[in-house]
C-alpha cells in the first residue's frame, strides 16, 4: 500500500502526534487531502515512519526525508530503519527508541545518521513518537526532523 498521501495513515501520523504532544503536526487546512499532500510534498521538515516489526522497515518518508537520506520512495520504504544509522550508532539509536516506547515520545533528539551515499549528518531537534491509533494499537514510530547539519570527515 502506498502511504504517501493515504488519509488513514495521515490521520494516524497527525492524530498520534496531537494526542501525545498536544500540538498539531500540520497547519489547519480546509481539506485533509490538501494537508496530506502538503506533508508529503512540501513540508519543510523530514518526516519518517517505520512499522512495528521486530526489525522495523520504513513505511513512510516525505520528500524532505528522501532528500536528506538520498533514497527515493521505493528504496526508502524497503529499508530497515536501523540502516539509517551506522553500526556504531545503532545501539545508541536503539536505546533512544526504547525511551520513546516507554514515554510515548521524545523531543529534542540529536543523533548521527547516514545517507545512501555514506555521507554522515546530524539530525537535530527531532521529535520521535509512537504511532498509536485512537484505539491504543501500536503501528510503529515516527520521527519529525526539523534540522540537520552535515558532518565533516
Amino acid at each position: 500500500m502506498d502511504l504517501r498521501t493515504d488519509l488513514t495513515f495521515f490521520n494516524l501520523l497527525t492524530g498520534s502526534y496531537a494526542r501525545l504532544l498536544g500540538a498539531s503536526l500540520v497547519r489547519e487546512r480546509e481539506h485533509a487531502e490538501d494537508a496530506a499532500a502538503w506533508l508529503y510534498h512540501d513540508a519543510p521538515f523530514g518526516l519518517l515512519a517505520h512499522n512495528s516489526a521486530d526489525d522495523p522497515v520504513f513505511v513512510y518518508g516525505n520528500r524532505r526525508a528522501q532528500s536528506l537520506f538520498g533514497y527515493d520512495w521505493d528504496e526508502l520504504t524497503a529499508l530497515p530503519s536501523r540502516l539509517s544509522a551506522e553500526a556504531p550508532e545503532r545501539s545508541e539509536r536503539q536505546a533512544f527508541l526504547d525511551q520513546v516506547t516507554r514515554n510515548g515520545y521524545v523531543s529534542g533528539y540529536r543523533g548521527v545518521r547516514i545517507a545512501k551515499t555514506g555521507q554522515r549528518f546530524w539530525i537535530e531537534r527531532a521529535t520521535v513518537w509512537q504511532l498509536i491509533d485512537e484505539h491504543g494499537k501500536l503501528h510503529g514510530q515516527a520521527a519529525m526532523i526539523p534540522h540537520t547539519t552535515a558532518l565533516r570527515d
